[in-house]
Formats: structure tokens, C-alpha cells, sequence
């Protein structure tokens, strides 16, 4: 599939902050990495990791499938340095094949 700007810029707002939201969760509860700390590798504020804890940001309420699960995985090891890359194409890619 040839990548469209304009298909990945529609699979990037409606899939990335929900992913997003689920990556933060998974660094503090599952790594155990504090929410400063979070903040600081996202270059984020405290307050935007706050939210994404309380839910208050990036849910869309997007039924995320085990693919698109497992790049949260990947994201969330690429965050502490454990895995090498994850690319806004492999989130376009795996949500294009949900449709």
C-alpha cells in the first residue's frame, strides 16, 4: 500500500492519542517509571501525564486491536530505551487494516 498523507493524517488523530493515553499508562503502571519522569522522556508537562492517568485526555473511546496493542508494547519499550523503533507508518498501516 503506497502511503496517502491524507489517510494517514485522518489514522493519526483518531488512533494516536488513544494509543498514546495507553503507552503512559503502561510506562507508570507496568514499568514503573514515575510520572515526572514520563513527562520529562515525552517531552510533556506533569499535568498532560496527569490526564492521560485520569482518563481526561486521549480517550476516544477506540477499541484498540492486538496489533495495534503490541505497537503500544513496542512504544512503551522504545520509551525506556528497550526496543528501537516505532513509526507513525506502523500505527497508519495496522489501523488501515482494522477498516
Amino acid at each position: 500500500m503506497q502511503c496517502d498523507i491524507m489517510v494517514c493524517d485522518s489514522m493519526v488523530r483518531r488512533y494516536l492519542p488513544t494509543m498514546r493515553a495507553e503507552m503512559v499508562y503502561r510506562l507508570i503502571q507496568n514499568q514503573g517509571i514515575s510520572q515526572s519522569d514520563a513527562a520529562k522522556r515525552l517531552g510533556v508537562s506533569r499535568a498532560a501525564i496527569s490526564q492521560y492517568m485520569s482518563k481526561k485526555r486521549g480517550d476516544s473511546g477506540i477499541e484498540l486491536s492486538n496489533e495495534l496493542d503490541a505497537l503500544i508494547d513496542r512504544w512503551t519499550l522504545a520509551v525506556i530505551g528497550q526496543d528501537s523503533t516505532i513509526t507513525l507508518c506502523d500505527i497508519c498501516r495496522c489501523a488501515l487494516k482494522k477498516i
